[in-house]
């Protein structure tokens, strides 16, 4: 990211700014002394650069947060209201997070026992589960084994199976881990080709989409998208901003 706006400071012409085409008021020996004066001062003072890339960068991030922000509050119901979504903590918590997350995804089994830690220490805390498959098949499999789960309330306890698991869940591999927890496997694999499973992925997607996720897990906390996976020190002190707001 640096190197691109870099490159975009030095192609970027001095003075040409974006507007109503106007007579260049500078002659060509101007614009070349104009440019000299200007390699000269970033020589004497590079930070001038740094500061200019900073800026850029803030504003960068300010614009990207303030998108998220109207996407979140466009999408609210559908985020933190659809009664079809599986829900650990609190059901009744003031505080709503939702994880989109990917159940072959390294970095979601990495976040998974900060998250648990997270709920056992903050009562309050109500998690929303959006499952999002965008790493291949197993992925998709493994989603819809998920949300098949839930007609037998097992989608929580096969959810925290699948985030440990340390091999592929193929159905082989799904089919022991949900009949070891009590979980029938002929009803499930029959549910998990019901379309209205497909049609909650789709949704998924899209919301995804509008939020311009690009990869899991993403977390939504009040109005802030965080992308990746944090530390607990880190979520909590967004659970406690995110409080103070309501």
């Amino acid at each position: 990211m640096r190197k691109l706006i870099l490159a975009t400071l030095l192609a970027w012409p001095p003075f040409a700014w974006p507007g109503p085409a106007v007579a260049d008021p500078f002659t060509a020996e101007q614009r070349a002394a104009i440019v000299e004066i200007m390699r000269e001062a970033l020589r004497r003072d590079p930070s001038i650069l740094r500061d200019a890339l900073s800026a850029l960068e803030a504003a960068e991030n300010a614009a990207r947060d303030g998108a998220a922000r109207n996407a979140i509050g466009g999408n609210a119901p559908a985020l933190f209201q659809d009664p079809r979504d599986p829900v650990k903590g609190n059901p009744q918590g003031r505080v709503t997070l939702v994880e989109f997350f990917d159940a072959r995804c390294g970095y979601c089994k990495q976040l998974h026992p900060v998250m648990e830690e997270l709920l056992r220490r903050q009562p309050d805390v109500r998690l929303v589960l959006k499952d999002l498959p965008i790493l291949g098949p197993n992925s998709r499999t493994a989603s819809r084994a998920l949300l098949a789960a839930q007609a037998q309330g097992k989608y929580v306890p096969l959810q925290d199976a699948l985030m440990r698991l340390r091999e592929e869940p193929t159905e082989p591999v799904l089919r022991r881990e949900a009949e070891r927890l009590g979980l029938d496997w002929s009803r499930l694999r029959r549910d998990m080709e019901d379309p209205a499973i497909q049609r909650r992925l789709e949704a998924n997607g899209r919301l995804a989409m509008a939020l311009r996720i690009e990869g899991t897990p993403a977390l939504v906390i009040g109005d802030r998208l965080i992308p990746g996976a944090v530390d607990l020190a880190t979520l909590e002190r967004l659970v406690t901003e995110a409080r103070e707001r309501l």
